[in-house]
């Protein structure tokens, strides 16, 4: 790089018009490499935004079909234990379901 001042003879010149040419392709072409790197960072803090994001989705989805699971072993539980009760017990049972079918009958009709 020149400077911009040159020392000749003990005097000082101005800069001449091939320095400056010079200075501005320099200033061009850092303004490009830091163009390039902003770009870049910003590419790469897209993608780690999105690969967070995506992890997030897999996490919830994850948990989602666990819970999923959990509630349906509890309701076979529960069918298992209906069952057992109505063969063991089906006119307690049926008994139970007429009452239910009244109640909701009456609670239907009071509207």
């Amino acid at each position: 790089m020149s400077s911009s001042t040159q020392n000749v003879n003990g005097k000082t010149n101005a800069p001449n018009s091939d320095d400056l040419a010079e200075q501005i392709k320099i200033l061009r072409d850092d303004l490009g490499s830091l163009t390039q790197t902003i770009a870049d960072m910003g590419r790469a803090t897209g993608e780690n935004a999105v690969n967070a994001a995506k992890s997030k989705v897999n996490d919830v989805r994850d948990a989602a079909m666990d819970r999923a699971e959990t509630a349906q072993l509890h309701a076979m539980e529960v069918k298992n234990q209906a069952d057992d009760f109505i063969r063991t017990q089906p006119a307690t049972a049926l008994g139970v379901a007429a009452g239910l079918g009244f109640l909701v009958g009456f609670m239907s009709s009071r509207r």
